[in-house]
């Protein structure tokens, strides 16, 4: 039974590394880095909308609630 086991894990971590060395297509460097910048990207216009929002939010409920 045991020896079963440790065939089936033995088994399974061989055939994950067959994929990943050798069925598994990489990125180019170029590719990663065209879609890094697409990522940081959108991060920056994301957080610039949400700056944006909280900003004008603020604004209105301290007009609507002045201290």
């Amino acid at each position: 039974m045991f020896k079963r086991i440790i065939t089936y894990i033995v088994n399974y971590c061989k055939d994950c590394y067959d994929e990943l060395a050798h069925k598994t297509t990489w990125p180019s460097r170029g590719e990663l880095t065209h879609s890094a910048m697409v990522v940081l990207s959108a991060s920056l216009i994301i957080a610039l909308v949400v700056f944006a929002f909280d900003f004008v939010s603020q604004h209105v409920m301290e007009f609507v609630y002045p201290q």
